[in-house]
């Protein structure tokens, strides 16, 4: 008979890619998870891992079975949660996905309440886009994701509500050389960066540009993340074009400014996408709410 504690395990080895790394996370002996998985394989019928000098790597069986397994603990693990926090013990883990426009125009109001309804939930925040957050949302270990709409319908499983259209500006530090530029097209030679996080970002400034007859600028830095495009645009003279909730980030406020352009710059709508038919443990959906709050017209 399958134990809850045997697929824990199984998910820490994959997580970590080998028993040592496995059993310092969980804090139990070695032997103890070696055993554990030994027996689960016995039970099961046949090995779920390929023993590599490297580590332990999954075959094909293992696989099937780690996505399953992977379901099974994550709602375990939601319904611990959501028992403790219906008692008013309020613990437990919200996992949730943010692109960025929603850490930069909403997280920041949000965080304080969250902290000060549930301080001992542990929040786990992720930046990135929809395609990253997928398997996750599929199998419970991400709650929900709240960011930029998917280019592709999502498939079933997932319900996606549409929140709010939303509006992209330039942005380039406190006095650039071009701050003062009130078009695109005093803006076409200048140097831009754009973010891996966003959708086809570098394809969407192209397309804006040529839209306007202009030649798509010249991009020459493209940073994976957030942080990353702050300290470049900080640094030089580039320009990104950006979500434009950038211009009230209280972190880069007095840093960066928004060059405003008579064109408008249109924007992926900002969705939420979660599973159907799963509700939300109460911390999660309170984090969801009072992150919903900070949306135009609230």
């Amino acid at each position: 008979m399958l134990k809850l504690d045997q697929l824990e395990h199984l998910l820490a080895i994959v997580e970590q890619g080998s028993l040592r790394a496995a059993a310092r996370r969980l804090d139990i002996p070695q032997p103890a998870l070696t055993r554990s998985i030994r027996a689960l394989e016995r039970d099961l019928g046949g090995p779920l891992f390929l023993r590599e000098t490297s580590g332990m790597i999954l075959n094909e069986t293992g696989r099937r079975f780690h996505a399953r397994a992977s379901v099974i603990v994550n709602e375990a693990r939601r319904a611990r949660d959501e028992f403790s926090q219906a008692a008013g013990e309020d613990n437990g883990t919200v996992v949730a996905s943010l692109s960025i426009m929603p850490h930069v125009g909403m997280l920041p109001a949000a965080l304080e309440s969250f902290r000060r309804r549930y301080p001992k939930v542990r929040l786990r925040l992720l930046e990135g886009l929809f395609p990253d957050a997928e398997t996750g949302l599929r199998d419970g270990s991400i709650d929900f994701y709240l960011g930029a709409v998917p280019h592709q319908p999502i498939a079933p499983g997932l319900a996606c509500r549409r929140l709010f259209e939303n509006t992209r500006a330039v942005v380039a530090r406190k006095g650039h050389p071009l701050a003062q530029a009130g078009s695109l097209r005093e803006l076409v030679d200048a140097d831009w960066a754009t973010t891996a996080v966003e959708y086809r970002a570098e394809e969407d400034l192209a397309r804006l540009f040529q839209s306007h007859g202009l030649p798509p600028p010249r991009v020459v830095l493209s940073a994976r993340s957030a942080l990353s495009l702050m300290v470049g645009l900080a640094y030089s003279d580039l320009l990104a074009m950006l979500p434009r909730q950038w211009e009230s980030f209280p972190l880069t406020r007095g840093v960066l400014q928004v060059i405003p352009t008579r064109e408008l710059l249109p924007a992926p709508d900002i969705v939420l996408i979660q599973r159907t038919g799963v509700p939300l443990t109460p911390a999660a959906e309170f984090l969801c709410d009072v992150l919903l709050r900070q949306g135009p017209g609230n």
